[in-house]
Formats: C-alpha cells, sequence, structure tokens
C-alpha cells in the first residue's frame, strides 16, 4: 500500500514539474540564474544581451547594471525574474543583475552605430541628447564628443530642437511632431575619454 502512496506522490509531484511556467523563449524557470555577455557597444544598435552558454540573444532586458561601462565587454550573472503581478507600463518579465564575473576593455575601435531618436513603449520616440555646460550627452553615463564642426552644428541643431519640443510640452501639455523620423550617428570609443563617450564621425538624418 505504502509503494502505491509514494508513486503517486512522485507522479503528482512530476506532473506539477512539467506545469512549471517557462519563460522567453530559452524556456527559463523564474528564479533561474544564468550567466550573459554584455557588450563594449552601449546603448547602440548592436547592443544585444546575450546567452554565455548559446552565444543567443537572451530577449530580455538586463536590470540593474549599474556599473557597466561603455567599451568594456562583460561576463556577468543574473537571475530571470518574472512577478506574479507585473508592471501595467514594463515588462512582463526580464533579468536581474547579480554580479560581474569578468571585464575586458575592447581590443577593437571599429565605428558601429547609435540611434539618437528611439522609441519606447508606453510613450512614443524621443531624441536621446542633452546639453551641459557646453557638452552633449546621450545619458548620464555617456557624452557624445565631435572633431568636425558640421557634426558639432548638427548635434546643436539635434537639441535646439529637442529643447524646444519639451518646452512645448512643458506649457501646452501638448507633444510637437518628431522633426526626423531617425537619426544615426557612426560613433567610436574616444580614446581621450575611454568608457565615457563616444566619437561621432557623421551624423545621417531620415525625413
Amino acid at each position: 500500500m505504502m509503494k502505491y502512496i509514494y508513486l503517486l506522490m512522485a507522479v503528482t509531484f512530476l506532473s506539477a514539474c512539467s506545469k512549471e511556467e517557462l519563460i522567453g523563449p530559452a524556456k527559463f524557470k523564474n528564479g533561474e540564474e544564468v550567466e550573459l555577455v554584455v557588450s563594449d557597444r552601449y546603448g547602440t544598435t548592436d547592443d544585444q544581451v546575450r546567452l554565455l552558454r548559446s552565444n543567443q540573444p537572451a530577449e530580455m532586458s538586463l536590470l540593474g547594471f549599474i556599473e557597466r561601462e561603455p567599451g568594456y565587454n562583460y561576463q556577468v550573472k543574473a537571475k530571470v525574474v518574472k512577478p506574479a503581478e507585473p508592471p501595467q507600463d514594463g515588462s512582463a518579465y526580464w533579468l536581474e543583475f547579480i554580479s560581474v564575473l569578468k571585464k575586458e576593455k575592447t581590443n577593437t575601435n571599429a565605428p558601429f552605430t547609435l540611434a539618437l531618436i528611439q522609441s519606447f513603449v508606453p510613450g512614443g520616440p524621443i531624441i536621446r541628447l542633452r546639453k551641459e555646460a557646453d557638452k552633449y550627452h546621450f545619458d548620464d553615463r555617456l557624452m557624445l564628443t565631435y572633431a568636425k564642426e558640421e557634426v558639432r552644428q548638427q548635434l546643436e541643431e539635434i537639441w535646439t530642437f529637442n529643447k524646444s519640443r519639451y518646452e512645448t510640452w512643458q506649457n501646452n501639455k501638448t507633444v510637437p511632431p518628431m522633426r526626423w523620423k531617425g537619426i544615426k550617428a557612426t560613433v567610436t570609443h574616444d580614446p581621450e575619454l575611454f568608457g565615457k563617450a563616444y566619437l561621432i564621425s557623421k551624423i545621417e538624418f531620415t525625413e
């Protein structure tokens, strides 16, 4: 009799395990720890978090990695998080940073692309550029520098429009239409401000 009870308990346990919800294309379990590769190209169109074991995109956002520096490749440990009640204006699941396993300065300075107009949900397209003390910033972590006067003039044009758009929203609570469909900057790591700035060689507008 006891043998059948143990067998029934085992079947019930295995059935419960088989019904456990798997998360994302890689079929992770909630709370599972994974190892990731994070590239040197912070904020760019090439900035994909990849799974170390397969080198495939994780297809989940990595949150909490505040010590990340542009220009460095990382291997990190993170935890899969899927809350019982996901935020109304956010993802249903994500990766939560735990620790750095390895950090290496990139050994190449090939150019790559940074999109200055990006879209977020909820919301819409925004321009990722601000100006403080005559310096241009992509965000709190990254400055944008230039060697050509043409690029400086283009950055100033973008900033002037973005500032005007923000002021209109503050005064009227309406957002003026975006002037461009896209703005792409060709960048490299700035050798004089490595880890803190991208050096822009060219800006392209899509009307």
